[in-house]
């Protein structure tokens, strides 16, 4: 019976998740995708992708989502969530949901689907792996010294909030 009810809520919050991805796309705000933040059976945080509109390549559904219930909670990490998205995650999203440390991933259409449609993250899933010096953007280190300066006034401080 549990199974089902949770069955049920899913669909729930990923209807929610596709209408926000028709909703993109009707009103011209960016791509077809959209996501909830779900925290104790209710939605806490709402995205669309907003890429096109905000001139921001990060606004992302899933980005967006997680600024809204971070916002909303007023906290930086969001355990006690899981996330609800009209497609599987890009390579950004999925970072950004391990580092908002979300407990759930629940998705409709797939990478695969997204592709079909011109928004292919296979190039991503390539280079990831690539060491820097062999990725399609090139990658040089410089001043890593003075750069550890800031490393280490991080590590010495007592004021810090970890995360």
């Amino acid at each position: 019976m549990e199974d089902e009810r949770r069955n049920g809520e899913d669909e729930t919050f990923l209807r929610e998740a596709i209408r926000l991805a028709r909703e993109s796309v009707d009103t011209g705000r960016g791509g077809p995708f959209g996501a909830v933040i779900v925290q104790d059976g209710r939605i806490v945080g709402r995205g669309q992708n907003c890429v096109t509109s905000l001139n921001d390549p990060t606004a992302h559904a899933e980005i967006q989502a997680i600024r809204d219930a971070c916002t909303r909670l007023g906290v930086f990490w969001l355990e006690s969530c899981e996330i609800y998205t009209s497609c599987e995650p890009c390579p950004m999203c999925l970072a950004a949901i391990y580092w908002a440390r979300l407990s759930g991933i629940h998705y409709a259409a797939d990478r695969t689907d997204a592709a079909q449609i011109g928004f292919d993250d296979e190039f991503l899933y390539r280079e990831i792996p690539s060491p820097p010096a062999h990725r399609r953007i090139p990658m040089r280190q410089a001043l890593r010294d003075e750069a550890l300066e800031a490393f280490r006034r991080w590590d010495a401080s007592d004021d810090k909030i970890e995360y």
